[in-house]
């Protein structure tokens, strides 16, 4: 009975869909899109100061926290994408304090970086890694990517000059309009872009904070989107002293600190046919558009 009303529903829906849809008009045709030579260039300078404005108020910040959430598209064997996400709880201080606390659709992971030592640290499976860090957030961040595979879509939040990393090659920028949808308070839109990646973001208009950029990567054939949500801002909060530590990982168990795929007992790299296409977007949205 359930299936034969689940496909008597379909039907409808076809039927329906099929009657509603409208019948195109000759006479209207859609403006063609500009190709990237035509569009490249093209920089408002409405758009530019709202983004600088952005940047400025995150470079002002001394210590700030707030909460990321991703939603990322991913192919799958049946065609349409399938979407994944992560939650992370960020805590950082300028210039080498920095504390992520990440839930996804799989295991919580922990990282620590307070000045001398970056700490990973995996609770489920009471596993940690840790090794010496340079004396920047920036370089820590760097090197925590190079060593272990580790990625933050939102480092561009934090880095030490927001602004620098966003203009870097940036072709495109333009204001879209203003927004009362996201995080309940009043956003400007502006979209940018250079040759890799085209962007949307939305900015508050009162407190010039980022609340959410979507992102599509040029080089995907699957267009794939990339959503970056970004809300509970504190700005300078009272930081205690250990909010850069965790006790918990003293007995945890020791692992190198290393990529996954170079970590002793790893089956090797997937052969080229079944790893990801070449062309798919490798990560996150992140607020550099490189």
């Amino acid at each position: 009975m359930l299936a034969a009303c689940v496909g008597l529903f379909a039907a409808t829906t076809a039927s329906g869909a099929e009657a509603a849809t409208p019948t195109p008009n000759p006479s209207i045709a859609p403006s063609p899109a500009p190709n990237a030579a035509e569009a490249a260039g093209h920089l408002e300078p409405k758009a530019l100061e709202i983004l600088k404005a952005m940047c400025e108020r995150l470079k002002a910040a001394k210590a700030m926290t707030f909460t990321a959430v991703v939603l990322y598209e991913s192919p799958s064997a049946f065609g349409p994408a399938l979407v994944y996400s992560t939650h992370s709880t960020v805590t950082m201080q300028r210039p080498d304090k920095l504390k992520v606390i990440q839930s996804a659709d799989g295991p919580v992971t922990e990282f620590y970086y307070d000045g001398r030592t970056m700490t990973a640290y995996a609770p489920a499976e009471n596993l940690v890694a840790s090794g010496a860090a340079p004396a920047t957030i920036d370089a820590t961040l760097e090197k925590a990517f190079d060593e272990a595979a580790i990625y933050y879509p939102f480092t561009d939040v934090i880095v030490a000059d927001p602004y620098q990393d966003l203009s870097d090659g940036l072709q495109i920028a333009f204001y879209i309009g203003q927004s009362k949808v996201i995080d309940g308070t009043t956003t400007d839109m502006v979209a940018f872009a250079n040759d890799a990646v085209f962007a949307q973001i939305w900015i508050g208009a009162d407190d010039k904070l980022p609340r959410k950029l979507r992102a599509v990567y040029l080089n995907d054939p699957s267009k794939l989107r990339h959503d970056l949500n970004l809300f509970d801002w504190k700005l300078d909060p009272k930081l205690s002293a250990n909010a850069f530590s965790t006790p918990k990982a003293a007995g945890a168990t020791r692992i190198a600190f290393a990529r996954p795929d170079q970590m002793p007992g790893m089956p090797p790299p997937k052969p080229a046919a079944l790893a990801a296409p070449p062309d798919a977007a490798p990560a996150p949205p992140s607020l550099n558009v490189q």
